[in-house]
């Protein structure tokens, strides 16, 4: 047969028989170089390399100058589906570019969008994500996903990949921890930002997080296969993230050795490696080590190396070749100029004016001010910016040179050592001599701050063998070796600390100055120019001022680094603050990857602006909202917080036990969930319920009239939440359900006409393991934001009551708890099952609703105890310290957590419905499961 005669290369053949024609023809060692990210050729069929993974998040990373849009957590403040639906599209054809002029480099499987829920701003990689509500990611995840795909009419534009399933919202320790997930809040928080994209065919790949869940690996859950691909009627490729394979029998220590690990991520639905960078022998080794073992069959390579090429087939690889081609112009081409313009203007957020802006468009002099006003930022998923349209520059081009005055309000600062100065030469070289221009100190958080050389303008920076230099762009790369603190040690004076080394600048013997581990040299620090008071004379001098603070993406709170603290650091702090002193007419922007804490802003400036970083566009369309030439279109995708005494543990997970974001927050936050301000008002009005019940597979329309009241066009984000009144378990205080834009003239009216489905109002049943929808109450809430809540109506849901927990039915699964204390979910087996594992002692669970019947004689527990001493357990009724005991159990040492026996203890009194409580009188005793007869 000719290579034309090749059924797989017929694109008028199914998919599924296409590959399974290819799969016949390869051979086994060319199924297992399938399996990794740089998948070998098989140059005797005809079948080309191929590699998973081009990073796509917002704008094509890390090949050149591309379309660079705001960050995702940006994009997302534009609550537009259609806009991330174009980006999406705009983006896919520019990695179509790159691919089409170079396939074997550029690969056609992007690792986009992100999907975790921002659960915590304190989250390092908080810009990648979209929203703390999983159905608001879900919908903006649909639309950039489908929009990089593609049109749907031929092959896949690209092939989206969801990150990261499960859990993921900490870098401290991320490969390390466990995040413990109880059911609800994985059914009802975290899985269905997942599900929305896939059951939409907006993803066709799925990357497993770097974390743990319940004790096992990410990479090893059973609910990748379980649950994740039955959303998809596709096939769904996994790859595993960058090194976590090997994590799996290394910093882990989950699995004996590579082989077993190897085996257990392909069987529980891992088919992509990558690992070992772009070579394969060490992961096709250890998985035919693994075959030879009996771990792994010849199945289970098969299985992966068809969804491998089942995607490859949906990108069109094996069909004919097309005599069009993606246009290599078009990266960065203007109509991607405009969109990126556009999408930046719609990711302004006002969260505070008072009648300052907009600005009048005969302002005769501006201010403008602050680190971030005359530079854009890179983050590590940037593309590399073609140009930087800053704010100096946007507002000088719209009022003329002699209108604006910049001031970038950096402290210059020396640092001196017995009568000679820290100095850098024009080759960048850094020594001590008799004078000194000293750096300009920029503070970024953290105690962290970058120092830029005054003498050649760049950054102080250290190199592979410790030399200190001042030659560097910035920080721009995965290790930032251009980050400092300076920590006093007495009156005036300090020793500077390399923050990623954590070791000391200092002078060597032999009049080199390095950065070592040796004893720090302390220096004579002296703030030779004061940033705040420059920027405030500037201010001063103005009509208006703007000045524009925030973070660097790749310095405290990034990819490995998580905050520690909301503050807007305090060299900024203090800077605005300075700037409002000498002009009350001061707008205060914020550039960030993630919010601050700024109530003393809320308190005492007049207007507040926040976007995340913009991409190349930023000036123009801060310009455009500064001076109302665009509303501001951009709501809050997530709670800022007053402070982060307000949020619980970065590692706890439980948003129901700990009232966190705003579906269950109850305290004020500085902005919720949902705000933004116009330029003009809205009135809503004429809330009309289509029926006011529900039955349990319907539906019900919801319509409302919102009318601009103001003098200025304007646009509305109305928003649509519900709140379940009783039920058997806590509720959130609301939920988002729906969500409508309005672009409204002046005295203009219309008509929101939103849906809610009965279905998308079921909880998860920890009785039955199922979604349920109880007979309830629920709140119809519309308005601007999840507090400013303007309309609201009841109406009934017809579902029907959870069933009381009969224990002589079934066994009682440890993890199927309503509430808890003191315990954490851990992994029952290697690879299912969940159990409860006590963490202090007089930790407890409670099991509502729970049915003895007439009674019942007898309990048969399965406990596991890693302790050196024998433990108890106590069985209780409707009160763990004080309710009657209904048996107490010895627990003997079991050694590891795996090793379960089983227990059986009388029961001495209990009939009727109570809530039983299992009650832990030591830590380190885990339990899978009760059993009642």
């Amino acid at each position: 047969m000719t290579q034309s005669d090749d059924l797989f290369r017929d694109p008028q053949r199914p998919v599924a028989e296409r590959v399974a024609d290819l799969m016949d023809r390869l051979a086994p060692a060319e199924k297992l170089g399938l399996l990794h990210q740089h998948q070998a050729p098989v140059p005797r069929l005809g079948v080309g390399p191929f590699r998973t993974g081009t990073e796509a998040l917002h704008g094509v990373a890390w090949l050149g100058p591309a379309t660079v849009f705001p960050q995702a957590v940006g994009l997302a403040t534009s609550w537009n589906t259609d806009l991330l639906h174009a980006v999406g599209a705009a983006v896919g054809s520019e990695v179509r570019a790159f691919h089409d002029k170079d396939p074997a480099a550029v690969g056609l499987n992007v690792w986009a969008p992100v999907v975790n829920p921002l659960r915590d701003p304190r989250w390092g990689r908080n810009e990648e994500g979209y929203s703390e509500d999983p159905w608001l990611t879900g919908e903006l995840a649909i639309a950039f996903g489908s929009g990089l795909a593609g049109d749907g009419s031929g092959p896949l534009q690209t092939a989206p990949t969801l990150k990261h399933f499960l859990a993921y919202n900490n870098e401290t320790d991320r490969c390390a921890t466990s995040s413990s997930m109880p059911a609800r809040v994985l059914r009802e928080y975290e899985l269905p930002a997942f599900e929305a994209p896939l059951r939409a065919g907006a993803a066709v790949a799925v990357m497993p997080s770097y974390n743990l869940v319940n004790g096992r690996p990410a990479h090893l859950t059973p609910l990748i296969n379980d649950v994740l691909r039955g959303w998809s009627d596709q096939e769904v490729l996994v790859v595993s993230d960058a090194g976590a394979p090997a994590n799996l029998f290394g910093l882990q220590d989950y699995c004996a050795d590579g082989a077993i690990a190897y085996a257990a991520a392909l069987r529980a639905g891992v088919d992509s490696f990558t690992q070992d960078d772009n070579d394969p022998s060490k992961v096709i080794g250890l998985l035919e080590e693994a075959l030879a073992r009996g771990l792994i069959t010849q199945q289970d390579i098969d299985r992966a190396a068809a969804r491998a090429l089942t995607l490859r087939f949906r990108l069109g690889e094996f069909d004919p070749v097309s005599d069009t081609v993606s246009a290599p112009d078009i990266v960065g081409c203007q109509a991607h100029r405009d969109l990126a313009r556009d999408a930046a203007r719609q990711s302004f957020v006002l969260l505070k004016n008072e009648e300052l802006l907009p600005l009048p468009t005969d302002i005769q002099r501006v201010a403008v001010l602050g680190p971030l006003a005359d530079t854009l930022q890179e983050d590590w998923y940037s593309g590399t910016l073609p140009y930087q349209v800053t704010a100096v520059k946007a507002l000088t081009e719209r009022l003329g040179p002699d209108a604006v005055e910049y001031c970038e309000g950096a402290d210059r600062v020396q640092f001196g050592a017995d009568g000679t100065a820290l100095e850098a030469a024009e080759d960048g070289a850094v020594g001590l001599t008799r004078s000194s221009a000293g750096f300009d100190l920029f503070d970024w958080g953290g105690g962290v701050c970058t120092l830029r050389s005054v003498r050649t303008g760049r950054y102080l920076t250290v190199t592979d063998d410790g030399t200190l230099r001042a030659d560097h762009p910035g920080p721009n790369s995965w290790v930032v070796n251009e980050t400092f603190a300076v920590v006093p040690v007495e009156d005036g004076k300090c020793v500077l600390r390399h923050h990623t080394t954590g070791h000391h600048v200092t002078k060597q013997d032999d009049g080199r100055i390095t950065v070592s581990a040796a004893e720090p040299t302390v220096f004579e620090f002296t703030k030779v120019v004061d940033g705040a008071v420059l920027a405030a004379a500037a201010a001063a001098r103005a009509d208006v001022a703007v000045v524009v603070v925030g973070n660097h993406p790749l310095v405290n709170g990034r990819e490995t680094e998580d905050r520690i603290s909301l503050e807007l650091p305090a060299g900024q702090k203090r800077l605005v603050r300075a700037v409002q002193a000498g002009n009350a007419r001061t707008v205060l922007v914020m550039a960030s990857s993630y919010p601050f804490s700024t109530g003393w802003a809320e308190r005492e400036l007049p207007a507040i602006v926040w976007s995340a970083h913009g991409g190349q566009e930023y000036g123009h369309a801060l310009a455009d909202v500064l001076f109302g030439v665009a509303d501001a279109a951009g709501r809050l995708p997530q709670t800022w917080y007053r402070s982060e005494a307000d949020l619980p543990d970065l590692l706890d997970y439980d948003i129901i036990t700990s009232d966190a974001t705003y579906q269950y927050f109850r305290g004020s936050p500085l902005y919720p969930f949902g705000h933004g301000l116009s330029y003009t008002t809205f009135a809503y009005g004429e809330l009309e319920i289509g029926a006011p019940t529900i039955a349990k597979d319907g539906e019900v329309q919801v319509s409302c009239t919102v009318t601009n009241t103001g003098i200025r066009p304007g646009h509305e984000v109305v928003q649509l939440y519900t709140h379940q009144q009783n039920s058997r378990v806590k509720q959130p205080l609301r939920r988002l359900r729906a969500v409508q834009h309005l672009d409204l003239a002046p005295g203009e009216s219309a008509r929101v006409e939103l849906t809610v489905r009965a279905a998308d109002l079921a909880i998860w049943d920890v009785t039955r393991d199922r979604y349920w929808i109880e007979p309830a109450r629920h709140s119809i809430l519309i308005g601007r934001s999840c507090t400013d809540i303007r309309l609201s109506a009841p109406v009934d849901v017809l579902g029907d009551p959870i069933p009381d927990r009969d224990l002589a039915a079934v066994p009682l699964p440890a993890a199927a708890f309503d509430e808890y204390c003191g315990v954490a979910l851990t992994d029952a087996e290697p690879d299912r099952g969940d159990a409860v594992r006590s963490e202090h002692p007089g930790a407890w669970l409670a099991f509502a609703d729970t049915s003895f019947g007439a009674g019942v004689a007898q309990c048969l527990l399965t406990v596991a105890s890693e302790l050196s001493k024998p433990a108890t357990i106590e069985l209780r009724l409707d009160d763990p310290y004080h309710g009657a005991v209904l048996a107490t159990v010895e627990v003997q040492p079991t050694g590891h957590r795996h090793s379960w026996t089983q227990l059986s203890t009388a029961i001495t009194t209990g009939s009727g419905v109570h809530t039983l409580y299992v009650v832990f009188a030591e830590a380190g005793v885990s339990l899978r499961e009760l059993s009642f007869s």
